[in-house]
């Protein structure tokens, strides 16, 4: 593997996001419309992967990573609640539409339509609990034969991809205090064994966290079931249990820092104004979303680190660096972390720079940037250790598309 900018290591000059007076970190949980398109767009990309590996043996040209989702309307009540409008979700993006086989010029149309349409709905159906994807959701697609020079670079018979693009993937580790809170917050709120105790929360979850100092606030937005709940009073009781199971979770990932909790701060009871949905999901009443405006590759919006712009869902996962670098980099930063942690290493960032048209194992530039514990060093030999990791991690980059495929890498 050659890198053609060469591979630089180097200390991180930044304070380290955990000395900093205020952090702030975000995570879009499931039922938001921005993840809901994440969602689509990725589940749409595997499917039609599939279809492309069991019919043509290797996954054709694709990028979904354009999904629209416009809010319908709904109206609920305590004890019920009907949707009036249905939501829209539009899929749009490049791929391919037919193949021509090679015994000739025959043709061979591919069912994108189908694919697109069954991925979206599937995906509804395995994540939420009310939102029918039959009676609640129009599914669209706008979608165009991507252009001949990038459609060859995907084609291209090599045996390492080629890249698709110039862009730039990063991550980077550990996660820090607020943002492992954060992100377990939400996932805790949407695990099977929380919504068998409280079914009346609904998927649509966003948590903001913010610290200062050592005192952390998280804003919970959570949709609630408007049929599971019969009143007001019902209402603010769950509301109170949700506020102390992420007290409770609170204690055991953050037991150093004074933690307060605010959920649906936007209720107003006196006015007879609630955080109800009859799905699960704001989606339902006028929120919309699309596709890259939520989560990065490790889960979280986190404006106080580098953050990459590419939305990682729907792109293919075979030579659009815009997604696997991001998934590379992700890897390459938790590696180098936990293996040098020991020798001092306290965060690391990492940068993959590609170059449209050449292998995705040889970016442009491998940028890694160290930060050390307040009495360690970054010596030669901890610079040479994450080169290698880094340069064994590319090597092996044609494994990550197979588990992208699989669905066995957190994308967002």
């Amino acid at each position: 593997m050659g890198v053609t900018g060469g591979v630089v290591v180097e200390d991180f000059y930044y304070p380290s996001v955990e000395d900093m007076e205020v952090e702030i970190v975000e995570r879009k949980g499931l039922g938001h419309p921005d993840y809901i398109c994440d969602g689509v767009s990725e589940a749409v990309s595997v499917a039609l992967s599939s279809y492309y590996l069991e019919n043509y043996g290797r996954i054709l040209h694709h990028n979904v990573d354009k999904v629209l989702l416009v809010g319908g309307q709904s109206n609920p009540w305590f004890g019920g609640g009907v949707v009036l409008q249905p939501i829209r979700i539009i899929v749009s993006g490049r791929l391919t539409t037919e193949v021509q086989v090679e015994s000739g010029s025959k043709i061979k149309p591919v069912p994108f339509g189908t694919i697109i349409v069954d991925a979206t709905r599937r995906w509804i159906k395995e994540n939420f609990r009310f939102l029918d994807p039959d009676v609640h959701v129009i599914v669209d697609y706008k979608v165009g034969r991507g252009s001949v020079d990038l459609k060859a670079i995907v084609e291209a018979e090599t045996e390492v991809p080629l890249a698709n693009d110039t862009s730039v993937g990063l991550s980077f580790a550990p996660l820090s205090v607020l943002e492992r809170l954060v992100y377990e917050a939400e996932r805790f709120l949407n695990s099977r064994h929380f919504k068998s105790r409280l079914p009346m929360v609904g998927e649509d979850v966003k948590v903001m966290g913010l610290r200062r100092g050592s005192k952390i606030v998280l804003t919970v937005a959570s949709a609630m079931i408007s049929s599971l709940i019969l009143g007001p009073g019902e209402y603010m009781a769950v509301k109170e249990q949700v506020r102390e199971n992420l007290l409770d979770l609170a204690t055991r990932i953050a037991p150093n820092y004074e933690v307060e909790v605010h959920v649906n701060t936007a209720d107003i009871r006196e006015k007879n104004i609630f955080y109800l949905t009859v799905t699960g999901t704001s989606a339902e009443h006028g929120d919309d979303g699309a596709t890259g405006r939520g989560n990065r590759v490790n889960g979280l919006i986190t404006p106080y680190r580098p953050m990459s712009l590419e939305a990682t869902a729907g792109k293919n996962p075979v030579s659009h660096v815009g997604k696997i670098y991001n998934v590379v980099a992700k890897d390459i930063a938790e590696t180098t972390y936990s293996k040098l942690s020991e020798k001092g290493v306290k965060e690391v960032y990492v940068s993959l720079l590609s170059q449209i048209g050449k292998p995705i194992n040889e970016p442009q530039m491998i940028n890694i940037k160290i930060k050390m514990e307040k009495n360690a060093k970054l010596t030669n030999d901890i610079k040479a250790e994450a080169e290698a990791i880094a340069k064994e991690k590319l090597e092996k980059i044609t494994e990550y598309t197979k588990k992208i495929t699989k669905g066995e890498l957190q994308l967002f």
